[in-house]
């Protein structure tokens, strides 16, 4: 008898809806190695894959989970892994192959304190420039942070889809804080599930070139061992596959594969916005740290200041243009993070006019409070 995947509602732990979310948008292989705070996505897919026909396998180690993952996909079957940072360290050239060869896959980084081991068992928000410069060169990615247990199911979903549709690697930027909360999540009807496959090749075999694009500027995927003649490397290639290690053909190759990301933002970012129609002061945060700028926000407001909330669900790429436009209007920024700053740098630069912003800013292992966002507001507003 063919397995279902959980519908209703259910008290759930954000890691296992993480792990939910996978099986119901497809997913169909797991290689992993087992790390806190990301463990219980592993354990709970271990369980749960093998009733739809999927495969775990637990690796040696990170690289060879990341390597494995790209094999999987190419032969055509949605493929995840989930780490935490020091792990996601030893994926990165993985992800940047992945890149290269436009290899859909989706690695979840549920963050805890950094650097190094750090902080095994307590929360950290350090690893968002590590997931969009953690490999070498000039590339794109994409990267998504649930601040919910229902968003560890639905961005998961939105991670595959994403990751199938541009043909590239998508990280869930989760922190141990969501990963390890218990709190309802709706799981709707299989048929209700928006669902993306990758665009396969609609030429003969004889006529197919792997990397010629379509007009999202995204190649479509032919699946290893279906016929079609597929030829994949790290080098610098043509639109053949073969290498061509010329300036040229270097130029053309990392402009696509920048421009396939960059020129549709208006599909892939997502953000959500509260009370900043009037704001003269607006929090940036994401992941578990948004949820206390909610009550701080609700707190100023009470106290008679107008603030409001960005919470950025897409980190990369980042929603630039957004934050000019809301610059224009607003006296300052604040933004919170589990972190020294790494978002920070992404509103200053965005941001126009030199419009003040503010760093409620902690290292790791505690959270931030609303009443340490709530001073951010209040600073220099006297």
């Amino acid at each position: 008898m063919k397995a279902k995947i959980l519908t209703g509602t259910h008290y759930m732990l954000g890691d296992h809806a993480c792990a939910e979310g996978a099986i119901a948008a497809g997913c169909r292989f797991f290689a992993g190695y087992p790390i806190t705070p990301s463990t219980e996505i592993a354990e709970w897919i271990a369980r749960r894959l093998p009733l739809f026909g999927g495969i775990y396998i637990q690796m040696e180690d990170e690289i060879a989970s990341i390597t494995a993952l790209i094999g999987a996909s190419c032969g055509g079957v949605k493929s995840m892994t989930a780490t935490s940072g020091p792990g996601y360290s030893l994926m990165v050239e993985g992800i940047g192959l992945a890149v290269m060869l436009e290899v859909p896959c989706v690695i979840v980084n549920v963050q805890r304190g950094a650097p190094s081991t750090g902080l095994p068992t307590l929360v950290g928000q350090g690893d968002v420039m590590q997931a969009r410069w953690g490999s070498h060169g000039d590339y794109e990615i994409i990267a998504i942070s649930p601040n919910s247990c229902q968003e560890m199911f639905d961005l998961t979903i939105k991670a595959f889809n994403l990751s199938e549709k541009y043909r590239v690697p998508v990280t869930i930027l989760a922190d141990e804080a969501v990963g390890h909360l218990r709190e309802k999540v709706v799981i709707p009807p299989q048929e209700e599930i928006k669902i993306i496959n990758r665009e396969k090749p609609k030429e003969k075999p004889e006529e197919y070139w792997p990397y010629v694009p379509n007009e999202n500027l995204v190649p479509p995927m032919a699946i290893a061992g279906e016929g079609y003649y597929v030829h994949m490397t790290g080098l610098t290639h043509d639109e053949r596959g073969y290498p061509d290690i010329t300036g040229e053909a270097h130029e053309k190759l990392v402009r696509r594969l920048i421009d396939k990301i960059q020129k549709n933002k208006k599909d892939i970012i997502e953000y959500e916005e509260v009370m900043i129609d009037d704001a003269e002061v607006v929090v940036v945060s994401f992941g578990i740290t948004a949820r206390a700028a909610l009550k701080a926000i609700k707190e100023a407001r009470k106290k008679g200041i107008k603030a409001g909330l960005f919470r950025l669900i897409t980190i990369w790429p980042f929603p630039e243009e957004r934050i000019a436009e809301i610059s224009k209007k607003i006296e300052k920024f604040v933004v919170a993070e589990i972190n020294q700053g790494q978002v920070r740098r992404e509103v200053e630069r965005a941001r126009l006019n030199g419009v003040p912003v503010i760093g409620v800013h902690k290292l790791g292992g505690d959270l931030i409070t609303p009443d340490e966002i709530l001073e951010g507001i209040w600073k220099k507003q006297n």
